[in-house]
């Protein structure tokens, strides 16, 4: 069987090879040698059956997972890999593992060129099993393309890894055996759940920092991605590469897990060029796909960042892609301009994580910017960029203050809120709940006490609020007190039985 890399345009008509090599492509790496790991393990949650050994056997679902890692292990007489190093992995992640490597190009519908063949022997920029770097790296979960392997997108993963990121990723697997089923929303729950695994995964790295995590993901994996960011909030931004969000948005409402609104974290889309109306008419690709991002369109809670790559179709997000894949002459750009734009879709994808993963301000305003004011070539990218709008102050916020404050001058935090927030309003039931929480806990009883006396204040006419202020008198044992603001809140409800009670039993 071959790999079919995903495309949501229709088949590409190609005719031309490649001229392309990495050195070409021109990344400039950061401070970090780049380690990297292939291993696989299973998820004892799922089964799975290996296709071609045609068996009834069901095993555990096998995750080949690759991770990229910073490293300042000295490399001096080590041997980078080869580009034949990641194909073997191709093979494996494809249940093809005994496949002659000279089968390669053939088997796996790249064209079996010279200029192909010379790819499979470069060197890339990853050593095999160098030391961890000593320190804490923020992570990347990279989600492959519609059936495709693990390292697809191998020179953005080095690239990104060398500037200080861990990227992990896994092969896009159907979730009953290698292919996907006619059900794609079933496969984009399957592939959320690996990408949610891998999250597991690398959170067992000592260097690792699992609490400043992103997702990145190419064609179909862009799915995946939004989904496992609606169900997981540590999830601190998304990079996606022409992801299919933008062209299957109905894929997604069909999710029982996808709420716009839960799209909270900065978002960036990077999308092949327009089509081409003879491709569009030959090819039967509804014309909307130009210009139509129902995504994008919908997301409020967030920064969200759409570029459009004039040079670039959709293939070429990949590393594979820039190096392998046949050129479509109808519409396909040469292979310097593919290359260069490449190299900028990685530039903008560093420049994004590091802006709001590591907080970096020339970063942040690189991502701002006008393409032209970063050196980008006129006419080779167009930008879109939507604020966030501005977020709701909750209860949650002013408590989150609050505890900061250990509950101390609950007033004037409130008036500070208020003039910042002019529509902020505390609702008298929470008040009491937290009240209640923090007073009935002996390590917390004055902060109660205190959120007692806030809430009198905003409402000084409710009697059910003066009963649980004395009912936490009584718990601190403080009895004048209690009997004090039982009686008030008699005073405004003289059917409160419970007060009624409370000042009998304090006669006895």
């Amino acid at each position: 069987m071959r790999l079919i890399l995903f495309v949501v345009l229709a088949l590409v008509k190609t005719i031309s090879c490649a001229q392309t090599s990495l050195n070409e492509i021109d990344l400039k790496l950061g401070e970090y040698t780049v380690g990297f790991k292939h291993y696989t393990i299973v998820d004892s949650t799922r089964t799975y059956s290996r296709v071609y050994d045609y068996s009834n056997q069901k095993v555990l679902r096998p995750i080949p997972v690759s991770i990229w890692y910073p490293s300042n292990q000295n490399t001096e007489g080590i041997q980078p890999l080869q580009i034949l190093d990641y194909f073997t992995i191709l093979k494996e992640e494809e249940e093809w593992e005994h496949l002659p490597n000279e089968q390669l190009l053939n088997w796996f519908e790249y064209a079996n060129t010279k200029q192909n063949r010379i790819h499979l022997l470069e060197t890339t920029n990853a050593f095999s099993e160098l030391k961890f770097a000593n320190n804490k790296f923020p992570v990347i979960v990279y989600a492959p393309s519609h059936q495709a392997s693990s390292i697809e997108n191998f020179a953005l993963c080095e690239y990104l890894t060398s500037h200080g990121y861990i990227v992990i990723s896994s092969p896009s697997r159907g979730t009953e055996t290698r292919w996907f089923s006619n059900n794609p929303v079933k496969e984009i729950e399957n592939q959320a759940r690996d990408v949610e695994f891998l999250m597991k995964e690398v959170g067992k790295l000592p260097i690792a920092d699992f609490n400043n995590i992103a997702l990145m993901g190419f064609s179909f994996g862009g799915l995946a991605n939004v989904i496992a960011q609606n169900r997981n909030e540590h999830v601190k931004a998304m990079v996606s590469l022409d992801g299919t969000e933008r062209y299957q948005y109905g894929l997604l409402n069909r999710s029982a897990f996808f709420n716009p609104e839960k799209i909270d974290v900065p978002y960036i889309h990077m999308a092949q060029k327009d089509i081409p109306e003879k491709v569009l008419a030959e090819d039967d690709i509804n014309p909307e796909l130009n210009v139509k991002f129902e995504l994008f369109d919908s997301i409020s809670k967030s920064e969200a960042y759409q570029l459009k790559f004039h040079h670039l179709t959709h293939s070429y997000f990949s590393t594979l892609g820039v190096l392998f894949a046949k050129r479509d002459k109808r519409q396909d750009k040469n292979d310097s301009q593919i290359m260069e734009s490449y190299k900028w879709v990685s530039i903008y994808g560093l420049n994004f994580l590091n802006a709001f993963l590591k907080k970096d301000q020339e970063a942040s305003s690189f991502i701002k910017n006008k393409p032209a004011n970063n050196k980008v070539k006129n006419g080779l990218i167009t930008q879109k960029i939507k604020q966030a709008e501005p977020a709701l102050f909750t209860f949650q916020d002013f408590n989150d203050l609050a505890v900061k404050q250990n509950y101390e001058e609950l007033p004037k935090l409130y008036e500070l809120v208020i003039q910042e927030h002019g529509s902020f309003e505390i609702p008298e039931g929470n008040l009491n709940t937290l009240g209640l929480q923090l007073v009935f806990n002996p390590t917390t009883s004055e902060q109660g006490i205190d959120v007692f006396q806030l809430a009198i204040a905003l409402y000084p006419y409710s009697a059910n609020l003066l009963d649980s202020l004395a009912e936490g008198y009584v718990f601190i044992q403080q009895k004048e007190k209690a009997i004090e603001y039982f009686k008030k809140s008699l005073e405004l409800n003289p059917q409160n039985q419970n007060a009624i009670n409370r000042l009998e039993q304090f006669k006895e």
